[in-house]
């Protein structure tokens, strides 16, 4: 039986898998080789180098340069989709007649092209684009990134009409689902891959309460900025912000919050330590689009989850997580379970309403979609 091979354009390399984009990607790239398919990857090189890792899961992998620079901000394509715009990876698409899946619309340059008419093309979206960039706008404080977001979510959702020649778009979260289902056809729902085979979720309690995340995106930031100023420093309760990156003026701030600490740039042990003996994550957020990857790591590692509703709503994990919304919830939140024992139950519990976002689940989900193109 000949194996069944597909072409995957990835707008990033995707090892190391340090954040939502490449995390989906990567153990996507992961589950694909343990289910018998072989991946010849395309992928953008400007953050990373060439990592050797990847062929352990792929057939083989293309490596090209994103064309960054200042005149493309006047492009009338977006900067994320014309800096990736690279003739010869048109060339190498046409070289074969598998089918290919493009990750985000960053990488669907080519998705419109007339040579790949004929083929299968499947589109991951990895948020609606143009929200994504208008919250990034809002978030921004700085003058000429807040431009940049604003001129980049128009392009964004001008552009967006060419998933229309997508065969199927899987979108990453029943939000998002709505939102394309009710623009194109053919659309599909498969959450977020991710780096947990099992939960890890520990019983008992634990001394601290995290947050966790990117503290270089600035939507982050807003939401640990939230919990400084309006939550925990109406709290005796100790916080750990945990992440990479983190902005000059965040750790100056927390230095003064005696119960709050800041843990830069943790490895991937340290970050699965914190969060299996954390007694909560704590996460707001304030951008509505996509899956938010940091609450199914949370879900899988840690004990309670606190959240508000824009990180849960239709998510199908609402079930699982302790609702707050104002920073009076939030702090009624965290009395309430501060001391409250994490049960084997409820991790019992967990664990079966988990299995629809396990990975060999959505594996198989996502073969089925590309053996019915």
């Amino acid at each position: 039986m000949p194996e069944t091979v597909i072409n995957m354009v990835a707008f990033d390399i995707p090892y190391p898998a340090n954040y939502g984009g490449s995390i989906d990607i990567f153990y996507k790239l992961k589950t694909l080789k343990e289910k018998g398919i072989a991946v010849i990857l395309h992928c953008f090189e400007y953050n990373k180098s060439e990592q050797p890792e990847l062929e352990n899961y792929c057939k083989s992998v293309v490596y090209y340069p994103r064309n960054k620079g200042l005149k493309f901000l006047f492009s009338p394509l977006p900067y994320i989709v014309v800096t990736r715009k690279h003739q010869q990876l048109l060339k190498n698409l046409k070289a074969n007649d598998f089918p290919i899946l493009f990750e985000g619309l960053h990488s669907c340059a080519f998705l419109d092209a007339p040579e790949l008419k004929n083929r299968k093309k499947i589109v991951r979206t990895h948020n609606i684009e143009h929200d994504y960039y208008s919250g990034l706008q809002k978030a921004s404080k700085n003058l000429f990134t807040k431009t940049y977001y604003a001129f980049e979510s128009r392009k964004l959702k001008r552009y967006e009409p060419v998933l229309q020649h997508a065969n199927a778009i899987l979108s990453i979260s029943p939000n998002d689902f709505k939102y394309f289902s009710k623009q194109y056809e053919n659309v599909g729902y498969i959450p977020a891959f991710h780096p947990f085979y099992e939960l890890k979720s520990k019983p008992g309690e634990g001394t601290y309460f995290l947050y966790h995340g990117n503290l270089s995106v600035e939507e982050n930031e807003m939401a640990v900025h939230f919990l400084i100023d309006q939550v925990f420093n109406r709290l005796e309760a100790q916080l750990i912000v945990a992440g990479k990156t983190p902005g000059k003026k965040l750790p100056e701030k927390i230095s003064k919050l005696p119960n709050v600490t800041l843990q830069s740039n943790p490895s991937e042990e340290e970050m699965n330590n914190l969060m299996q003996n954390a007694q909560a994550c704590v996460l707001p957020t304030f951008q509505g689009t996509g899956l938010k990857l940091k609450l199914l790591t949370s879900l899988f590692s840690s004990r309670y989850v606190i959240a508000n509703p824009t990180m849960v709503n239709n998510t199908g994990l609402e079930d699982l997580c302790e609702l707050a919304d104002s920073a009076e919830e939030f702090i009624a939140a965290i009395n309430k379970i501060s001391t409250d024992e994490f049960t084997t139950e409820q991790i019992s519990e967990r664990k079966q309403k988990l299995v629809e976002f396990t990975n060999d689940f959505n594996g198989d989900k996502l073969l089925k979609i590309i053996e019915e193109l």
